[in-house]
């Protein structure tokens, strides 16, 4: 039997794992849920309402953070008990706790108390020897004894390291600790080897900044598995004020430092410029101060800086690349994103070379190459990536007609001399396809230019494709590899059903899996076993150009036997797992429901019940209500907004992503491109007490199901469903239930117009504008409710800002997400409000909604109501909730498979 080697790679976890290997980019640890760094956090702890400050936590998640760092550090709390209490409340909540915590104190006591919370593996921020090598070991043994991963300074009894020399020898001498003595992994050692500010007129400084690089050089050198961090901002502070020196300065040091092997680091810095792009001068100087070239370097600088305006700079059109070679040209127009000669050029390089094809075999694929290694290397990101296709596309567009014509020609010659031509393969091609029922495919088209941008012929058979399709399509074209992407549950099972199809229909290409709604665990656990020629889950656009790549090269066995090693092993885990979670009895969880005083509050009743419609709702009004956190994300940019426009990393390409984003905005709104149409209701309901909240029609009564937390809850803490928001009826108020459906319609056309003229850029483009309309007007319409049409919070006054944050009163929770994780509750939504007549948006038999920007929820009024997740429930629960529903328990284990504690 042959014995699967795992390799020594940095494994962190929460709910999913993260995997750090030596192709992972530059890691950007998230914003911290730190007392000491948000107001808002720090009043929500020292308040006691950690429930609410669980949606700081999620708010970062949703914002993209890989890590979440949490600090309890402040003189007015008790840190270990703040620290114990928000992170077991955070473990009950699945969205938040899939991501690896780490735990941030100067306390020891308190990174103690959270190790006792967290599950998954963490890391620890951080241990050093200031207080001499005892401690030092007695703290590594107890992070050791939960698993963590160290963050380990360079401070030992005598102080910071602040010379290569003693950097290094720390360093080393904690390894040789943590290694011989405590049992630690290399792996699981992240050294921090201290960054100080250069340039600041003391000459001891001025070779901080190499001291640093150098010391990463040897570091891993001397002890390679282990990986390093720091804070790069600290490095340029004597400029502080002069924005474009810092961005000039942290982008030469970050070019120098991750290329010498930094992993990671909060970088708190303004812009940071393509390194490429600094102005020469500057550079050089920047240069001359880092690596510390010069003596009278940090003088040069000062000088130079103070000839430096921070302000906007106005962007002067540079076109001495014009000048060069009509393959130069090409590449720069590729790697910059440049559409405005790219058809002169083409049919320049066409009359220079033999055959059109050669153009595209030549010039055009030695520009994507370029591009491909550049977005590999994490120095172009995906906004780049996409305007490069369009460039490319044009110019394709452009010689397609005369490779036609040569084809054509080719086939006459040999008809008319009575022999048989065969064209040549061509490139590889990749089948990609949103699966029948569901109908998002943003995630799709994006993997779609990014493995066009690397040489592979892409067909995209849209949204919705059957079975059937996908597999006649794919033999029919000779595909290489078949791709398989969905957004909601349901999907899932239909992945799961091409897998088996491939089975059986003989099929030997791989398939790769990928969307919002799949996971690696779900890959190797369901899908994985269906299908034994490869199934490989894609996490994001930037893994499927590795995928690919290794599924289509002699490494193919290698990497499919890998692959199965590891799916295999996690298969075993979840078939074996005993989870550490506790969970209530079904009837113990419905006693601990949420206890609300229902004998102090007063329902407000809405000014009208059933429905109310909006077409053609004004898209100026709605356009302010927008949350551009997701925006971003979609395309791959990962931050805070606006905080991301600043971002040391990213924050260049995601202000010019920005600014395209508002000028198509513009031209939508002004020309009308989209139509906003929605539907809202309101019926006087009651619960039953436990989960079934009555909504009282003219046509009869409407029994809605909620689903309740089963997780045992620390103490005082109440296992929640929605029906305990809703008055019992025994109390005899006259409570209320609200819905809405909101939509932005219209897309098609221009989609099928940037199609046609190959802008892949504007495409997605318009597809993520409309899904943040889509959620805009969905603010929109709930503020009207709360204070107009339902009225139950007249006196609120909010910022979008807050509104994002969900700081109003009441709730809008979706079937199909968190709170209501129930898909087939939908059907009574839209029967509730006829939507499919008032809004034209339809469910598809996976009961996906079309268009797919549209959002449906029901509107909740208590003051107590509040978002959570129900998390894993267990079979007492589905078989009371498929009794309630009338539905066969099969069914209903289908369509809740994601939160079921046990297996189907």
């Amino acid at each position: 039997m042959e014995v699967a080697t795992i390799k020594p790679f940095l494994r962190l976890a929460g709910l999913e794992p993260l995997v750090l290997r030596p192709l992972t980019n530059f890691v950007n640890v998230g914003e911290r849920t730190n007392v000491t760094g948000s107001k808002k956090f720090a009043r929500l702890i020292r308040d006691n309402k950690y429930e609410e400050a669980l949606s700081v936590a999620r708010q970062q998640v949703e914002n993209g953070a890989q890590i979440l760092d949490v600090n309890m550090d402040d003189a007015l709390l008790d840190g270990e008990k703040a620290m114990q209490t928000f992170l077991n409340l955070l473990q009950a909540e699945p969205d938040i706790a899939r991501i690896p915590i780490m735990i941030d104190s100067s306390k020891f006591s308190i990174i103690e108390a959270g190790l006792k919370c967290v599950q998954g593996k963490c890391i620890v921020n951080s241990i050093s020897m200031k207080e001499g090598e005892e401690k030092f070991i007695e703290q590594a043994i107890i992070c050791r004894s939960y698993g963590a991963a160290v963050i380990v300074m360079a401070f030992d009894e005598s102080g910071q390291a602040d010379t290569l020399r003693k950097k290094v020898d720390i360093s080393e001498r904690a390894y040789k600790i943590l290694t011989e003595r405590v049992g630690y992994d290399p792996q699981d050692i992240i050294f921090d080897p201290n960054i100080f500010a250069i340039a600041t007129g003391i000459e001891e400084h001025n070779n901080y900044a190499v001291d640093f690089i150098e010391a990463i050089k040897e570091i891993k050198q001397k002890m390679p598995l282990t990986r390093i961090s720091g804070g790069v901002s600290n490095m340029s502070f004597s400029f502080r004020g002069n924005e474009p020196v810092r961005e000039a300065m942290h982008s030469v040091f970050l070019y120098y430092a991750i290329k010498a092997g930094m992993d990671m680091g909060i970088v708190n810095a303004g812009q940071l410029v393509v390194y490429d792009e600094i102005e020469p001068q500057l550079k050089q100087l920047c240069e001359d101060v880092i690596l510390n070239r010069n003596p009278e370097a940090t003088d040069k600088l000062l000088a130079f800086a103070e000839t430096v305006k921070a302000k906007d700079k106005e962007e002067v059109k540079n076109e001495a690349w014009r000048e060069g070679s009509v393959e130069e040209r090409l590449k720069h127009a590729l790697v910059n994103g440049i559409t405005e000669y790219i058809d002169a050029d083409t049919e320049e390089a066409r009359q220079k070379y033999p055959k059109p094809l050669e153009v595209i075999e030549g010039p055009l694929m030695a520009g994507m190459n370029v591009v491909g290694d550049l977005f590999g290397s994490g120095k172009m990101f995906l906004p780049q990536v996409v305007k490069s296709a369009r460039v490319m596309k044009k110019s394709v567009a452009v010689l397609t007609p005369y490779i036609e014509q040569e084809k054509e020609d080719r086939r006459l010659a040999h008809l008319a001399a009575g022999t048989v031509g065969t064209e040549a393969a061509g490139a590889a091609k990749i089948l990609l396809a949103t699966v029948k029922g569901d109908v998002h495919d943003i995630g799709k088209n994006i993997v779609g230019v990014v493995l066009g941008c690397n040489g592979y012929d892409i067909i995209d058979l849209g949204v919705m494709v059957p079975a059937d399709k996908i597999l006649e399509t794919a033999k029919r074209e000779k595909v290489a590899v078949i791709g398989l992407s969905g957004l909601i549950t349901p999907s899932l099972d239909e992945m799961v059903h091409v897998a088996r199809e491939m089975k059986r229909q003989g099929f030997e290409v791989p398939l790769l899996i990928g969307g919002a709604t799949t996971s690696r665990m779900h890959t190797a656990v369901k899908i994985a076993p269906e299908f034994s020629q490869g199934v490989v889950h894609v996490l994001d656009a930037s893994r499927s150009v590795t995928v690919v790549g290794s599924l289509l090269s002699e490494q193919k066995p290698e990497f499919l036997h890998n692959v199965r090693t590891e799916y295999q092993k996690l298969k075993d885990d979840f078939a074996n797992k005993k989870s550490a979670k506790q969970y209530l009895s079904f009837g113990q969880a419905q006693k601990n429901k949420v206890k609300i005083d229902w004998s102090a509050f007063r329902p407000v009743a809405p000014k009208f019940t059933g429905t109310k419609t909006f077409d053609d709702y004004d898209l100026g009004e709605i356009v302010p209500f927008i949350d551009w956190g997701p925006f971003f994300i979609a395309w791959e940019l990962h931050g805070k907004f606006p905080q991301i426009l600043q971002d040391a990393v990213v924050g260049v390409e995601a202000t010019k992503l920005y600014n395209d984003a508002k000028a198509l905005l513009a031209q939508i709104v002004r020309e009308k491109w989209l139509k906003a149409r929605g539907v809202i209701g309101f019926w006087p309901a009651s619960s039953d007490g436990k989960d079934t909240i009555i909504v009282k029609t003219p046509g009869g009564d409407v029994h809605l199901e909620s689903l309740r937390q089963q997780i045992k809850k620390a103490a005082n803490q109440p296992n929640m469903s929605l029906s305990d928001f809703i008055a019992p009826a025994e109390t005899g108020l006259h409570d209320h239930l609200g819905a809405f459906v909101a939509t932005v319609e219209g897309i098609e056309p221009h989609l099928k117009r940037f199609e046609a003229a190959h802008d892949d850029y504007n495409k997605i483009m318009l597809q993520a504008l409309a899904d943040r309309m889509a959620e805009a007007f969905t603010e929109l319409l709930h503020k009207k409710v709360r204070l107009e049409y339902w009225g139950y919070a007249g006196e609120e006054h909010l910022s979008n800002e807050e509104l994002i944050r969900e700081e109003y009163l009441g709730i809008r929770p979706a079937p199909g997400y968190p709170a209501c994780p129930d898909h087939t509750e939908k059907r009574k939504l839209f029967n509730l409000l006829d939507a499919s007549k008032h809004t034209g948006v339809t469910l598809t038999e996976s009961l996906a909604m079309y268009p797919a920007s549209t959002v449906s929820g029901w509107y909740f009024a208590h003051p107590e109501s509040k978002y959570f997740g129900v998390g894993k429930i267990e079979k007492d629960q589905v078989e009371d909730y498929a009794a309630r529903k009338g539905m066969p328990l099969e069914e209903v284990e289908k369509w809740l498979r994601p939160v079921l504690e046990y297996d189907v």
